[in-house]
């Protein structure tokens, strides 16, 4: 049973794979018409071996010396119209079956969980998208087409051998099971080495990820050498696997061909036994030799056609695993214009996936409409973790987190997200415009005076207004033709143009000049007026006036209260003002 499990595995999956096929079924028709009418022509112009040579050189028939040319061209003028229908509709289905997965995969990558971008590489991902969506057009139509086309060829050529000499055509009995035991031993290979291929190009994918991400740590560091000789390691190890891949395909051609051989010789000698001889014509000879002869690429094109398929099982299996991933959960029913903003945590326990221990324990903490809660504490304490629990990027595995008195997981996802707005110390920014990066996804509709509005508040008008289109000017990938201050005042005109009633700032200011620092302080004092702030700061002069402070240490939130009743307790938060004001 455990046998039949992979094999059965397959063929659910290039069934499903030949669905993607099916909504492009006229074009696929056309083609399949094509592939048929390719191999009857093949087909056909075998046949007529027997009649050329018998009528034309041993009778000397005047009508068959007459139309045998039209014939002849007229068969492979139709072959040449087939040979295009089938090669053009195949590679259209190709196309389109590829850019259907691709997109199906990308709007996953935009509804599964935070969970799965932390347990994954980001080159794993990136490859998933374009290396791996290319295998599947191997297998959904430049397979079928070989093997539709080619084993049809076989069939046909099959037929001529036994309608001409069935005594002949026992050749074929004895080759085609060890043609079979070839294919069969080379799909295994090609399955097991396709596998370990598929997993390393993302390891590839990455790699260069890294290095052209990280340029400039790479030439600072001096890390040109043993990023240049990581990447050799990656790309020797994949050059070795399709190396090994290619030898299978050529050592089950080299067989095929031998056991060919053994088959032609096998014809040519029963064909040449004296009572054989005498009662078979010369064209009957020939007819058989050539459609034995036509079987042989044939057969070796069949044999090969099983890498195509393997490697694009491979593929198929890893995208289908990811398209059938569950998304994020999203069961709640309650919709609102506009929350009060009351946040209250209730004996919350987090721990991420595989991680040994929880990294937030038993916290529980109130955060007031409209006021100011910072969360300090030693990096690595759960600050973030906790932060990123109120968009719901990740959900408690106990307590509770209620907003206006309803648990999180009851709001639908949209609407919760919809209430909030997010600055962090890492800006994300956009391969667009500055308009772009600030009415950016839901706020695409927003009236550019109302950008102007959100960019002044964030003073972020005045270098705007230096930039060479203003608003319109590109700010390339990930906002690169600008300073850090400046990208994250266009991080804070995007909150403000969002205006939503809760605002996360994760370390917003830090890393930046002091100048830069001022202006992002005096917009995040207006971006925070009236609306429920959860600020995560290491530096404590930027929180002294919040309305509420939790030190937060080891996942447990250990002291909490205004400034001044903290530094009156003389705890851990005394102790780190002390030590930064020192």
């Amino acid at each position: 049973m455990q046998n039949h499990a992979p094999s059965f595995k397959a063929w659910r999956t290039y069934r499903r794979l030949l669905g993607y096929s099916a909504a492009y079924w006229k074009v696929a028709s056309l083609a399949i018409v094509g592939m048929v009418v390719d191999a009857a022509c093949t087909t056909l112009f075998a046949k007529l071996i027997k009649p050329l040579l018998d009528r034309l050189f041993i009778d000397k028939d005047a009508s068959t010396i007459f139309w045998m040319p039209l014939w002849i061209i007229g068969i492979f003028t139709v072959r040449g119209i087939a040979s295009f229908c089938s090669d053009y509709g195949m590679a259209y289905v190709g196309r389109n079956v590829v850019q259907t997965i691709r997109t199906e995969v990308f709007h996953a990558y935009l509804r599964l969980p935070a969970g799965f971008f932390s347990a994954e590489a980001n080159g794993a991902q990136i490859a998933r998208i374009t290396y791996t969506c290319e295998q599947v057009a191997q297998a959904s139509t430049d397979a079928v087409k070989t093997a539709l086309i080619d084993g049809l060829t076989v069939i046909g050529l099959a037929g001529v051998m036994i309608y001409y000499s069935p005594f002949l055509a026992i050749a074929l009995l004895l080759m085609m099971p060890l043609v079979a035991a070839i294919a069969t031993a080379v799909s295994r290979i090609y399955r097991r080495v396709g596998q370990r291929v598929q997993r390393i190009m993302g390891t590839v994918t990455g790699a260069v990820d890294e290095v052209v991400s990280g340029q400039r740590e790479v030439r600072l560091y001096a890390g040109q050498q043993y990023e240049a000789q990581r990447f050799l390691d990656i790309t020797n190890l994949t050059r070795r696997l399709n190396l090994k891949a290619a030898g299978a395909g050529a050592l089950s051609s080299s067989l095929v061909q031998q056991v060919a051989a053994l088959a032609l010789a096998l014809i040519i000698f029963l064909a040449t036994r004296p009572a054989l001889l005498a009662s078979m014509s010369p064209g009957t000879f020939f007819a058989v030799l050539m459609a034995m002869g036509g079987i042989l690429p044939s057969l070796k094109r069949l044999t090969s056609v099983q890498s195509n398929i393997q490697r694009g099982m491979v593929a198929a299996e890893d995208l289908f695993a990811v398209l059938d991933m569950p998304s994020e959960a999203d069961h709640g029913s309650l919709a609102t214009p506009r929350v009060r903003g009351e946040l209250q945590f209730k004996h919350v326990r987090f721990t991420y996936h595989g991680a040994p221990s929880p990294a937030l324990e038993d916290i529980t903490l109130d955060c007031r409409p409209g006021t100011v809660t910072a969360l300090v504490g030693r990096s690595g304490s759960g600050k973030s973790t906790l932060s990123s629990l109120v968009p719901r990027f990740h959900d408690p595995d106990a307590g509770s987190i209620s907003l206006d008195g309803h648990d999180l997981r009851d709001y639908k996802l949209a609407s919760l997200r919809q209430q909030m707005a997010w600055v962090g110390q890492s800006v994300v920014l956009f391969d667009g415009t500055v308009a772009h990066n600030i009415a950016y996804g839901e706020l695409n509709g927003a009236s550019e005076s109302a950008i102007i509005d959100a960019a002044r508040a964030a003073n972020a008008l005045p270098f705007i207004e230096r930039l060479s289109q203003g608003l319109h000017t590109p700010i390339g990938k990930d906002g690169e033709m600008l300073s850090g201050g400046e990208r994250q005042r266009i991080a804070i005109a995007r909150a403000i143009l969002k205006n939503a009633p809760i605002l996360i700032l994760d370390e917003a200011t830090s890393a930046l000049d002091t100048e830069s620092e001022k202006l992002i302080q005096e917009a995040l004092i207006r971006l925070m007026q009236n609306r429920t702030t959860l600020v995560i700061a290491h530096r404590l002069s930027t929180i002294q006036h919040a309305d509420h402070i939790a030190l937060v240490d080891r996942g447990r939130i250990v002291e909490q209260g205004t400034h001044e009743d903290l530094l009156a307790a003389q705890g851990q938060y005394a102790m780190l003002y002390r030590m930064q004001f020192a």
